[in-house]
């Protein structure tokens, strides 16, 4: 017995004193000069002396898989238009459905080119939200407020309507910013040819001429246009299309006295807006 006592204490210092002693700047040093490979540790909680063992493991290629996307609620992207009207459409049906809203069905061929359930289409510059489509019309709802709001409840069936679709990322901006919120109606005054242009003449109230300025860009039945003059005391102001731009929208083809649909160009209004919270700060 006591023989076997004592080969035990000699196997256990020999263990004891052959045992590497593992340092902080050992340590570090083997992490530095493993740093390429993946480190796991082990340590046996015993207070005494104890072996430490490290296992390395080797690197392990990247996964290639495409990431997936998590069931985060993405922004919502609202519409918005250039005023650059892509075709004439022409309205099959307006009035009132069974159900007891107001529906419009028009003819069109650009803008039926993808089009989907939901998506927004300007027509006369008034946002409006497909309902129902096939290969050749396609159908949007109208609001007691839109009607009232618009020159749309002057439309019938056979009347032309500029037509365009909400902007994609990978659309080019060729007018300017327009939301489709048409913010008043307009009556057309005049129209006067002037070589093979034409000036037209629009009287307008006067809190949305506030925001009409010379050189600035207005939307008129959702086209994309500069003015040329503004006179605040009458209470019009003009613009001048040329003879392309009369072939591609709606505007030329009403008489005068007919109604226009108006939305100021959105920068103005922002600025308004800011201005008068400032200057409510510095009053108070």
């Amino acid at each position: 017995m006591a023989t076997q006592m004592a080969a035990a204490a000699v196997v256990s210092s020999s263990i004891v004193s052959t045992t590497p002693k593992i340092t902080a700047s050992t340590y570090a040093s083997l992490l530095l000069s493993k740093a390429h490979h993946h480190c796991r540790l082990a340590f046996n909680p015993i207070l005494k002396s104890s072996p430490l063992r490290l296992t390395f493991l080797p690197n392990k290629p990247r996964s290639t898989l495409p990431l997936r996307r998590t069931n985060a609620t993405a922004p919502q992207t609202r519409c918005l238009f250039t005023g650059i009207v892509e075709e004439l459409g022409t309205v099959k049906q307006l009035g009132k459905v069974p159900h007891g809203g107001f529906d419009m069905v028009i003819a069109a061929k650009t803008v039926l080119e993808g089009v989907n359930l939901g998506d927004s289409i300007a027509v006369n510059g008034t946002c409006l939200t497909v309902t129902e489509f096939d290969a050749n019309t396609f159908t949007v709802g109208l609001s007691p407020e839109t009607l009232r709001k618009t020159s749309l409840e002057e439309l019938q069936s056979g009347s032309l309507v500029n037509l365009e679709r909400a902007l994609t990322p990978t659309s080019r901006m060729g007018g300017h910013f327009v939301q489709g919120h048409v913010d008043g109606t307009g009556i057309i005054l005049s129209k006067v040819p002037e070589g093979d242009s034409l000036w037209i003449k629009v009287k307008a109230e006067k809190e949305l001429l506030k925001y009409v300025v010379p050189k600035g860009f207005i939307a008129v039945d959702g086209t994309s246009l500069t003015v040329v003059n503004v006179n605040d005391g009458e209470g019009w102001f003009n613009f001048m299309l040329v003879a392309y731009t009369q072939q591609k929208v709606v505007i030329p083809l009403k008489e005068v006295g007919q109604k226009v649909n108006l939305e100021a160009d959105i920068l103005g209004k922002q600025v308004e807006r800011l201005l008068s919270g400032y200057i409510s700060i510095r009053s108070s």
